[in-house]
């Protein structure tokens, strides 16, 4: 098991005074591993995407929050403070596979934020992030004369799981949920944990808001 630290930066931002934007961005570190290439790889990795986050913050994030401010305040509307939190989540972290989902949760106005998923596998001996491919068959130990047909295998468990789904809940998805798991679905949204490959689907691509992150354990 890798020893893995949190990392962050948070704080306020303000205009004419007032606190406009608050974020709070968090990043996993790896320490003192023996996959020293990997923990390299990884530590780089996820440093950047909190960099870059940051940086967001600070530019385009800030501008929109202060052009908020601006109107709210000639208009007489109540302040609006933005908000942004990114948190990540270890889901495996075994014999050299660390695999986890990061959180971007951003709220700029209106009734509710939004969050968007996004998720890494790594295999650290080897130094790079593994496929949905990789993962799905060394797990299965399943061979295809033509490897895209794990892809529809992998689609019909998620359209039978929604079915069973709906008959408990009904509405929970949207009603063409067959075409919409087929046009949204994207190989880079997985992680894995103890039991299985977990396939996730962000806020609004085959349901309404109130589902949240539909996730299906394959």
């Amino acid at each position: 098991m890798e020893n893995i630290i949190k990392k962050s930066y948070n704080g306020e931002l303000k205009y004419d005074g007032e606190v406009i934007l608050k974020y709070n961005i968090e990043y996993p570190e790896i320490v003192r591993s023996r996959y020293r290439v990997g923990e390299a790889y990884f530590n780089s990795y996820n440093k950047k995407i909190a960099t870059d986050t940051l940086r967001y913050v600070n530019t385009e994030l800030y501008k929109e929050a202060k052009d908020t401010y601006k109107y709210n305040k000639e208009n007489g509307y109540p302040i609006m403070v933005f908000e942004l939190d990114m948190k990540y989540n270890i889901t495996y972290n075994r014999n050299g596979i660390v695999s986890m989902y990061i959180d971007k949760y951003i709220f700029s106005g209106g009734a509710h934020g939004n969050t968007i998923r996004t998720s890494q596998t790594w295999n650290l001996l080897y130094a790079k992030r593994l496929s949905l491919e990789d993962v799905y068959f060394s797990r299965n130990n399943e061979k295809y004369k033509n490897k895209c047909s794990y892809v529809i295998e992998i689609l019909k468990k998620i359209n039978k799981e929604i079915a069973e789904r709906l008959q408990q809940n009904p509405g929970i998805y949207f009603d063409d949920y067959c075409t919409l798991v087929l046009e949204t679905f994207n190989f880079d949204n997985f992680y894995i944990d103890e039991k299985c490959i977990i396939i996730y689907f962000n806020q609004y691509d085959i349901a309404p808001y109130s589902t949240g992150i539909p996730t299906f354990c394959i």
